[in-house]
């Protein structure tokens, strides 16, 4: 799964909401198509990818890791 998607997924299910019903959309917040972009298999060695991105949306600080995981805080 994009991790645009997860991101929604994640916030949706903390707050109990549809992901269509998320204001704003996470499109208004961050470029939805660049950070899937960051994340896709590249083809190389994906095991050595480092580092993550974080932004700020709907309350929480979300984060994604390397692995694909998303944080929120």
């Amino acid at each position: 799964m994009k991790p645009s998607l997860r991101v929604v997924e994640r916030i949706a299910e903390a707050e109990g909401a549809d992901p269509a019903e998320l204001k704003p959309p996470l499109g208004d917040v961050v470029d939805a198509s660049a950070l899937d972009r960051l994340f896709e298999p590249t083809g190389r060695d994906d095991a050595i990818r480092r580092g993550s991105v974080s932004f700020r949306y709907c309350g929480y600080d979300v984060t994604i890791r390397p692995d694909g995981r998303v944080t929120l805080e």
